[in-house]
């Protein structure tokens, strides 16, 4: 199953969605997608505006590919899931965000972490489906939380704030 989340962004993402149904058309393979606001509602693909937090946690986990957005929690959540995500940055050429910054930070993450998967051109991305095991089969899956590590040191200084009395 290939799970598609353009996020909850107002500004509609039909540029993927209605890629992405018309992939399921063609393919054997189910395809489930988190529309959000967008206009196209596809015909053959499952899909729902909104999905609640744990469903797109199940959803994520079940998904042999995860396909999503530019935005960070998005990507995120397949990286906690050890995927490696395909991830279709929102373009405002295309009226999908205000500018391309979703564009230069996916840049910025595959030039830091090499762990995603980008791809800005539709017509590229059947071909990173299709191969997807093979390119992903030697990238890092492993994700490291910034947030678990300042937990951890953050409560070592308050233990020794507490010890002090």
């Amino acid at each position: 199953m290939i799970f598609v989340t353009v996020g909850t962004h107002e500004q509609p993402f039909d540029r993927l969605v209605k890629y992405m149904d018309e992939w399921a058309r063609d393919n054997d393979e189910k395809v489930v997608i988190q529309t959000g606001y967008c206009g196209y509602e596809p015909g053959y693909a499952e899909w729902s505006r909104l999905y609640p937090y744990e469903k797109m946690k199940e959803l994520t986990d079940q998904a042999r590919i995860v396909i999503s957005h530019g935005g960070p929690s998005s990507f995120i959540m397949s990286l906690q899931a050890g995927k490696i995500p395909i991830v279709v940055p929102r373009m405002a050429c295309f009226k999908e965000h205000v500018n391309d910054h979703q564009v230069s930070f996916c840049r910025k993450i595959v030039k830091r972490w090499g762990n995603i998967l980008v791809v800005q051109e539709m017509g590229k991305l059947s071909d990173v489906i299709k191969r997807y095991d093979e390119i992903t089969k030697d990238m890092n899956k492993s994700f490291a939380s910034n947030n678990e590590r300042f937990c951890e040191e953050f409560e070592k200084i308050v233990e020794g704030l507490l010890a002090k009395d």
